[in-house]
């Protein structure tokens, strides 16, 4: 490479607030975090209501926290193959990214749920009291999880 040449790099990294969203055809779980201080938490769990409600709380969530961009679970099978969720998911990402003019960022979710849960018993949040928390929890998981490593997001 020549001296002084700039090196060129695929990932993308946003500066400031990031949103990010945990995917559920019942529930969509929403975390919270900066750049800053690189830390996510969880923020809160839209029910289960029509896509137009959704966007509408989503639309007020942005306008809110003003982020930079998006972080979007990509759900898939252990072996990391798509299933069911994952290309309703690829949709969501596309939609957020076509309604909000942001960049969107998809992440793998395996096993969020689970570090969720767990999370969730470590502060004594146990069984059916955990159903209104775990999504937003497992969007908190995502979102750190771009924190420790950026370079695993891709842009949708």
């Amino acid at each position: 490479m020549p001296e002084g040449a700039a090196i060129q790099t695929s990932v993308f990294i946003p500066q400031g607030t990031l949103l990010a969203f945990d995917f559920g055809t019942k529930r969509i779980g929403i975390a919270v975090g900066n750049t800053l201080l690189c830390r996510a938490n969880p923020l809160i769990t839209i029910g289960d209501e029509k896509t137009d409600i959704r966007f509408a709380k989503i639309e007020a969530l942005l306008k809110e926290w003003q982020p930079g961009a998006l972080v979007v679970g990509l759900p898939s099978n252990d072996d990391g193959t798509p299933h069911e969720l994952t290309a309703l998911c690829r949709r969501f990402a596309n939609r957020l990214k076509g309604r909000f003019n942001l960049p969107v960022i998809l992440l793998d979710e395996r096993y969020t749920s689970l570090a969720a849960s767990a999370q969730l018993n470590e502060e004594g949040i146990h069984g059916m009291k955990q159903k209104t928390l775990i999504d937003q929890y497992a969007a908190q998981q995502i979102l750190q999880a771009y924190f420790d490593e950026p370079a695993a997001g891709m842009l949708a």
